[in-house]
């Protein structure tokens, strides 16, 4: 019989093992066995906590998703100034920690959003996601700009987002955090400049 209190920690754990295991071999070649390996389990663990590879994919996902929401909700609750571009430079900032842009993060993400395509489970995690990006970013650009202006607004900064997040991922070089923040803030102000006189 497990020990009580373990499942939050041993789902953690085999968490851990999928992003070391496709950092290291890729989605495809991280099979449960490599994963159980990994972790310093048995096979049938996994299909205990998470019945199979899609299952952890999910919860893996599901973890770095809510990284990626903590992160960003620390950097806003710790502004010192409640201004539009300063929350819309914390949702950046939170979207390139380092969370979400070292290798294993990297490549894992990558690897969801290929199978997001195919799996609904996962197509309707990327869609939560996408929605709240955009959500959070059209919040605060129509605190000053016209609805049509902040719709306009926000979907360019999550395509840029976005954009930058996968150049870097691909690019094969470390990523290039603050190159990436800079890009993405000078659009911010750019947009934020159009407010109605």
């Amino acid at each position: 019989m497990p020990k009580v209190g373990m499942q939050p920690i041993r789902r953690q754990q085999l968490i851990d093992a999928t992003l070391q295991a496709v950092d290291r071999v890729g989605m495809a070649e991280a099979s449960i066995g490599v994963i159980a390996k990994t972790a310093g389990v048995s096979n049938g663990i996994i299909s205990h906590y998470f019945q199979d590879k899609n299952g952890l994919l999910f919860a893996t996902m599901s973890h770095l998703l809510t990284e990626l929401a903590t992160k960003t909700a620390e950097r806003r609750r710790a502004l010192s100034s409640d201004s539009p571009r300063a929350h819309l430079q914390a949702i950046i900032e939170g979207n390139f920690d380092a969370s979400q842009v070292n290798t294993a993060a990297m490549k894992t993400w990558l690897a969801f959003w290929a199978a997001s395509m195919h799996q609904p489970a996962l197509h309707r995690l990327q869609r939560v996601n996408d929605h709240r990006l955009y959500s959070n970013l059209c919040c605060q650009f129509r605190r000053v700009l016209s609805t049509e202006h902040a719709r306009s607004s926000a979907r360019g900064l999550a395509a840029l987002i976005d954009g930058l997040w996968l150049r870097g991922a691909l690019s094969g070089d470390a990523f290039d955090t603050a190159q990436a923040q800079r890009i993405a803030l000078d659009y911010t102000d750019q947009q934020l400049a159009k407010r109605p006189a």
